[in-house]
């Protein structure tokens, strides 16, 4: 045994593993793919479970084609075997069957918590949806730790009877969430007046944390996948689910800062943001550290504005 492979087996650095359940998406917009690069971003290794493919670009998602739940079954199980996992992330995984499964999978690991993030489906057969949002929340709603969605999005899903004079706020989704037997959701794209949306993690009695952002005057593809994706590597990684939440809106803010258009849809979050070049700091190292920058709070700094620390994490 040499000395490079004993530092390898003695390492007590590895980075968590993440399992996350998605469908294929060749645009690379969201699915499996936005999945991959916050996970990793964020510092943990994904354990990437594929329960499908979209056939979609990165305007709109045409179809999609489900895998049988023996094959992830099969997937999922043969990782779990091998890896300790320190979070499960679900997306949409395309079939009640799959769900099932899936479901199976999080009881046997019931001490590993379990996000699930629910996209708009709104491309999808009404029947489809139907008994795919019921075998949701019967079966995985009641395993999930952290329930992340767009506002309107779970407000549809949730409070489809909503008969207020004003909308559902986060706590009034959260409770819905609650009586399915999920304690924690996360409520993202609120509508604030002058242009702001607000972030919202809740629980039925109280808000935990919420953020504001000024609203992009773009549309964007995969920015839900992007959070969830990332707050599970951030759960994975040890921080509490408060400071999970608050570091991954700052990646997912970040991250659509920094957005890019690869085709003729829609804008795709850059979730390896940090890792570009920054083309005015390269005109000298030495220029580099005598500019100041300004953080988020408005305040000079002479580093710069989006630092990545050993664990892949933003520290504020």
């Amino acid at each position: 045994m040499d000395s490079r492979q004993l530092q390898i087996e003695d390492s007590d650095a590895s980075p968590a593993c993440v399992m996350t359940f998605n469908a294929s998406d060749p645009s690379g917009a969201g699915g499996l793919t936005a999945d991959i690069a916050a996970i990793a971003s964020a510092g943990a290794h994904p354990l990437a479970v594929v329960t499908g493919a979209y056939v979609r670009d990165t305007a709109e998602i045409f179809d999609h084609f489900s895998f049988d739940e023996e094959a992830v079954t099969d997937q999922a199980r043969s990782a779990l075997e091998d890896m300790p996992v320190s979070a499960i992330k679900v997306g949409f995984v395309g079939s009640p069957e799959n769900i099932s499964t899936i479901a199976e999978i999080a009881s046997d690991y019931s001490d590993i918590p379990l996000i699930a993030y629910m996209p708009s489906l709104s491309w999808w057969e009404e029947s489809e949806i139907d008994s795919y949002l019921d075998a949701f929340r019967e079966l995985l709603l009641p395993q999930t730790t952290v329930l992340v969605g767009n506002h309107s999005s779970l407000w549809r899903w949730l409070l489809p009877d909503w008969s207020g004079e004003r909308n559902p706020s986060a706590r009034d989704i959260a409770k819905a969430a609650a009586d399915l037997g999920v304690p924690y959701t996360l409520v993202t794209g609120i509508p604030l007046p002058e242009q702001f949306i607000d972030n919202v993690l809740a629980t039925p009695l109280a808000v935990l944390y919420s953020e504001k952002f000024e609203r992009f005057e773009a549309v964007f593809a995969g920015a839900g996948e992007t959070l969830s994706a990332a707050l599970s590597a951030l759960l994975a990684n040890g921080h509490d689910l408060q400071a999970a939440t608050a570091e991954a809106l700052t990646y997912l803010d970040h991250s659509l800062d920094a957005g890019f258009h690869p085709g003729m849809g829609n804008i795709v979050p850059d979730r390896l943001f940090w890792a570009q070049t920054d083309v005015d700091a390269e005109e000298s190292e030495d220029e580099a550290d005598e500019t100041d920058a300004t953080d988020d709070d408005g305040d000079l700094t002479s580093n710069p504005p989006f630092e990545l620390p050993p664990d892949g994490t933003i520290k504020h």
